[in-house]
């Protein structure tokens, strides 16, 4: 059986940038895969990210916020964006 699988490109912002040591990334992921998809994959590749902001990162794909429903296609732009705190 031959899997189709989509490229993602990956954007880290703020403090998620800084624990995945990285700003950008692609993941190959199946074809048919959704943010929740390549949001647990982040997670499972960095733990750090998952203890620290699992529950409050927000999800953009294509510079649009999405939910973790949101189907992802070939060289689709996935953004990680942790909360911002500021005065």
């Amino acid at each position: 059986m031959n899997v189709e699988t989509i490229e993602v490109k990956v954007l880290y912002f703020g403090a998620a940038a800084e624990i995945a040591e990285k700003r950008e990334e692609v993941l190959n992921l199946p074809s048919g895969a959704t943010a929740y998809t390549a949001f647990s994959h982040i997670l499972t590749a960095y733990p750090k990210l998952k203890k620290r902001f699992e529950n409050s990162l927000l999800l953009a794909v294509n510079q649009e916020y999405a939910f973790g429903g949101t189907k992802l296609k070939h060289a689709d732009e996935l953004a990680i964006i942790p909360p911002v705190s500021g005065g």
